[in-house]
């Protein structure tokens, strides 16, 4: 009887351990499943030299960006389309992680939980968020410097444009892509997976600090004469500016000011706001995770404290970051959640769920939100000109990050649009480009002129 008994035991056992063993696996199915199908060891979906063979990938007009002709996948007809779009589409050798042929593999063969790769030999249609005549001017406006475009509509968060230069032609791949320093990074799309040094665009996190925490910030003023030393830092300013309010210090940029602000606020409250702003988390974009930016506020030096809130130190920031924490200036505090696929079209001409647009958590507060937008479109008449953006209600704000000795500064301009029928939030960056406002505004004088204007 106890030998029954003990069976009986060890047989119990092996069925839980079963059981969960199964349900371990499921649950790896249901996650992992559409990976598992669209794997390169796949054979009926990639060819001997791992390139996927099916499906189509479109821009939000139905543009064909990629897509399969006898057994081979092309690209669009035009160079500099193809080499503007790469970082969205993919290359066929794998190498660039956040385009579609790589990310969304799944998606372009039609895999689903119930029929698995069932039929995917003939593949989706895959449309992505971005417009690729938006990202063709992008590219032409950076003119072959390096940095990254990008302009999303806050409301909806459909990313309209993504830009990663340097790039180069799927098609025809550089013999010399790996040592030739014009393709250094070429494979890293600079918008989601990388950080920089933010310069003056940071100062609008340290404006929206002092709005709230400063109660007497709107009667004070500040003196510029070029240099103010704090603790055992020069902290240098681009002008002397003389006595003024908070309003021409933001105006101006004026790090004399904003480094006395930042030395006044301290660290933790610096930080408590950087964190609220999203600018050192990582978010997911239809399941690509950005970079974190990052800083550093321990056992900080008042000087370096105040080098920190104009945007130096050891600040780093990720574009897209500061891109949506645009959007929730816009929004009144909170933003939608950016994405890249639009929808899905399978085989049998059956088209996906439409998107949910998800909201970010509050980054900036309504109040403080209404207060720094006003603020930035004072910039745009003061300092960058509003003739340079037509038709626009543009909210902005420049950058110019030092970078190191010997090299030029990295520009920003980063900013939104409160146009009713055009709700977008943008960022540009030129690396080693020089002036923020003349460089960087620039570019992103050209590519909203195209979306708003359409000339």
């Amino acid at each position: 009887m106890k030998k029954i008994e003990r069976r009986a035991i060890v047989c119990s056992i092996l069925a839980l351990l079963l059981a969960a063993g199964l349900g371990f696996f499921l649950v790896r199915y249901f996650l992992n499943g559409g990976s598992w199908a669209s794997s390169a060891f796949n054979r009926h979906l990639y060819n001997t030299d791992g390139v996927l063979i099916s499906g189509t990938v479109l821009d939000r007009d139905g543009d064909v960006l990629s897509t399969v002709e006898n057994g081979r996948r092309t690209y669009y007809d035009n160079e500099t389309v193809r080499k503007a779009t790469l970082h969205a589409v993919g290359d066929l050798q794998g190498s660039i992680g956040t385009g579609a042929l790589n990310a969304f593999a799944d998606k372009l063969t039609g895999y689903d939980l119930l029929n698995g790769a069932f039929g995917a030999d003939r593949g989706s249609e895959l449309y992505l968020t971005i417009d690729a005549r938006y990202n063709y001017e992008a590219y032409q406006a950076l003119n072959g410097r390096a940095g990254t475009v990008a302009v999303y509509n806050y409301k909806t968060g459909e990313i309209l444009c993504m830009v990663s230069a340097p790039s180069y032609d799927p098609l025809h791949v550089p013999a010399d892509i790996e040592t030739n320093d014009r393709y250094k990074g070429a494979y890293l799309n600079r918008f989601l997976s990388s950080a920089f040094t933010p310069g003056s665009v940071y100062k609008t996190v340290t404006l929206a600090a002092a709005l709230e925490e400063i109660p007497d910030l709107w009667d004070r003023t500040w003196t510029c004469e070029g240099s103010v030393q704090i603790g055992e830092e020069t902290i240098i300013c681009s002008g002397t500016h003389g006595e003024q309010h908070i309003g021409d210090a933001f105006a101006n940029s004026c790090n004399v000011a904003f480094a006395q602000i930042a030395e006044e606020l301290g660290a933790d409250t610096l930080k408590k706001y950087t964190e609220k702003a999203g600018l050192t988390d990582s978010c997911s974009v239809d399941g690509l995770p950005t970079a974190r930016g990052s800083f550093d506020w321990e056992d900080i030096s008042a000087g370096s404290l105040g080098w920190a809130g104009v945007g130096q130190y050891r600040d780093q920031v990720n574009p897209c970051a500061l891109m949506v924490y645009m959007g929730a200036i816009a929004g009144g505090g909170r933003a939608a959640e950016p994405y890249l696929i639009k929808k899905t079209v399978s085989a049998l001409g059956l088209p996906s769920l439409p998107h949910l647009t998800g909201k970010t958590g509050t980054l900036i507060s309504g109040g403080t939100a209404e207060t720094l937008a006003d603020m930035m479109a004072a910039n745009v008449e003061k300092t960058y000109g509003a003739k340079r953006f037509p038709n626009m209600d543009i909210c902005a704000k420049s950058g110019t990050a030092e970078v190191g000795e010997g090299q030029a500064p990295h520009a920003w301009f980063a900013g939104f649009l409160r146009n009713e029928d055009a709700p977008y939030a943008f960022v540009v960056l030129v690396e080693n480009g020089g002036g923020g406002s003349s460089v960087a505004g620039t570019v992103a004088g050209k590519v909203l002129d195209i979306m708003v204007n359409g000339y």
